[in-house]
């Protein structure tokens, strides 16, 4: 659909809406301005959020259950398969990047996600036709190790695997756009439309668990008791539903223009460079000129000084040289600021990275029976930590956050980085859980006799497993909204995708990180006929140890990043009750 451009005069016999209703750097799908009496709002936002009910459930439906394929019909070790996965998991996180690049600097928000889409049920297509190739004989010898004849074909693994990065490249385009987009359909000027804007990004998530739900109570029990070809094709259909329905509020939707003509990386990195340029200029020369730009009224102006010399021309005179305005340089500072923030969030995203690893691996080897004759697919387990976002989410929406305005008084109740900070905390404490229960499992499997028999189900039943998965869900509703609200509003207009990119790249180099951790320490403890922390025996390993070391990390994390949140100063066109 083409964005035409805004259209200077209205015709005489058609009443327009108040000036005052026009939405600043938006059009509608005609290229219109964007009257908020008849675009955005909560109509455009309820079309965002299915989108996003139906795209969560077709990558959870890979993302959840992909250790239990790489360990089936690929015939992976477990240290390998969590390798793999977490490698493509911190590549399909990675790559929004990439999408928030394009889509703020060349095609727009919505015609990325259109190409995104496309590239997005290709892959899943793919995805789907390289399980029909599974191995003949694969079923004939489930239980067999080092056997060539059980080994899947290689144009299926390499089907599979070219897929499967398909996939990542198309969510990668998606998913920091999508939420940009609905977070657009809210004027940021506007109290109320600003209050609004925070409640959608609860909401958001809400959707986002519901598909998630959706896939580890239906789409995984396909994947593990029917087959791969339909586990796979059902995400590629609920994909398509996805496009249909962000086509269907096409008509509705508020679309961002650019307010400045050169490109917002452009401004910012010429601040940079101007700033190394001049690093010899003395600080009086600078506070000269800073004086004559006049100060900013707001105390984020005292941060990075150091940037403020991208103020002066190399040679100290402005003649004929253009040089960065205070705008740009407070642009480059609202930048910088979000690095240690992003820092201190990364153990937060590794310990993110287990739930669909380790976990279900652990889940796996207990006693998962709820009736005779049926048990728990090992990644539904996932369910209880969706099942608590989902009850939480409008707890904290309709208890939690009027409470907590009514005490601070502000608009949120409480600031971004609050927010996200309970998050971590309760995440460090889920790991102690984690650990605990893995001693007690460990215990009964050495107290059964079962240490040497890997095949057999320890007697301790699953719901062990609920508090640690409880709190995971809790946890993510504090930190993994926060996050998303904090890195679109603290980032300038323009580059909002971009903002949201980093956000979701957290949790990519968060894998990354987890992928080597456990790569490093399969070296470190295996090896010269030792079992490692990860055997493929869990019976033999040592999960309890990892998480242990993750919890004191993570502890150590939440320190730091304490002290970055202590002295962080909120973009001045933020809510004022954030600082």
């Amino acid at each position: 659909m083409a964005i035409t451009s805004t259209s200077r005069s209205e015709s005489p016999d058609i009443q327009s809406p108040l000036l005052s209703d026009t939405v600043e750097a938006s059009v509608d799908y005609k290229g219109r301005p964007a009257y908020k009496s008849n675009s955005g709002g909560w109509n455009s936002a309820f079309f965002i959020i299915g989108v996003e009910v139906a795209e969560r459930f077709a990558y959870t439906g890979i993302d959840s259950n992909l250790i239990t394929y790489l360990t089936g019909p690929l015939g992976q070790s477990t240290a390998t398969a969590a390798e793999n996965a977490n490698a493509w998991s911190g590549t399909a996180l990675l790559l929004p990047l990439l999408g928030g690049f394009i889509a703020d600097s060349f095609l727009g928000r919505y015609h990325t996600i259109l190409v995104a889409f496309l590239i997005y049920v290709l892959g899943l297509g793919l995805l789907a036709a390289s399980a029909i190739l599974t191995s003949p004989s694969a079923s004939d010898c489930p239980n067999t190790k080092n056997d060539a004849s059980c080994s899947p074909y290689s144009i299926q693994v390499v089907l599979f695997f070219f897929s499967l990065y398909l996939v990542a490249l198309g969510q990668g385009g998606q998913k920091p756009c999508i939420q940009a987009f609905g977070a657009d359909q809210f004027d940021g000027q506007d109290p109320e439309e600003q209050k609004a804007k925070s409640s959608f990004f609860n909401w958001l998530y809400f959707g986002t668990c519901a598909g998630i739900l959706a896939t580890h109570l239906i789409l995984v029990y396909i994947q593990d008791n029917l087959n791969w070809f339909l586990g796979f094709g059902i995400p590629c259909i609920m994909m398509v539903i996805s496009l249909f329905i962000f086509l269907l509020g096409a008509k509705t939707y508020r679309y961002s223009v650019k307010v400045e003509d050169r490109s917002a990386f452009l401004r910012i990195g010429q601040v940079f460079i101007a700033a190394i340029r001049n690093w010899r200029t003395s600080p009086s020369a600078v506070d000269l000129e800073e004086e004559a730009c006049g100060t900013p009224p707001h105390s984020s102006s005292e941060q990075f000084k150091f940037l403020n010399r991208a103020l002066l021309a190399p040679s100290g005179s402005k003649e004929d040289v253009k040089v960065c305005s205070l705008g740009e340089v407070e642009e480059a500072k609202a930048v910088l600021r979000l690095v240690p923030i992003w820092a201190t969030s990364l153990l937060y995203a590794v310990v993110f990275a287990q739930s669909t690893t380790f976990f279900t691996k652990q889940g796996k080897t207990m006693d998962r029976s709820i009736t005779k004759g049926f048990a728990i697919p090992p990644a539904s387990l996932q369910s209880f930590s969706t099942i608590a976002s989902v009850l939480f989410v409008p707890i904290y929406d309709r208890v939690f956050v009027p409470v907590a305005r009514a005490l601070t008084r502000k608009t949120s109740g409480i600031t971004m980085l609050q927010r996200i900070g309970i998050g971590m905390a309760l995440s460090s404490l889920s790991l102690v859980i984690c650990a605990l229960v893995e001693m007690k499992r460990l215990e009964i499997a050495r107290e059964y006799g079962l240490v040497d028999m890997p095949n057999v189900t320890v007697p301790m039943s699953v719901w062990w497993l609920v508090p640690q998965y409880v709190l995971f869900g809790v946890s993510d509703v504090f930190t993994m909204v926060g996050l998303q609200e904090f890195f679109y509003d603290q980032v300038p207009s323009e580059l909002r995708s971009v903002g949201l990119s980093l956000y979701l790249s957290i949790f990519g180099v968060g894998s990354y990180i987890s992928s080597f951790l456990v790569s490093a320490i399969e070296k470190a403890t295996g090896g010269e006929g030792r079992d490692s922390w990860f055997a493929n025996n869990m019976n033999r390993g040592h999960l309890d140890y990892f998480y242990w070391l993750l919890a004191g990390m993570s502890t150590v994390q939440l320190l730091a990043y304490f002290y970055f949140a202590k002295s962080y100063v909120y973009k001045s066109t933020a809510s004022s009750d954030e600082s």
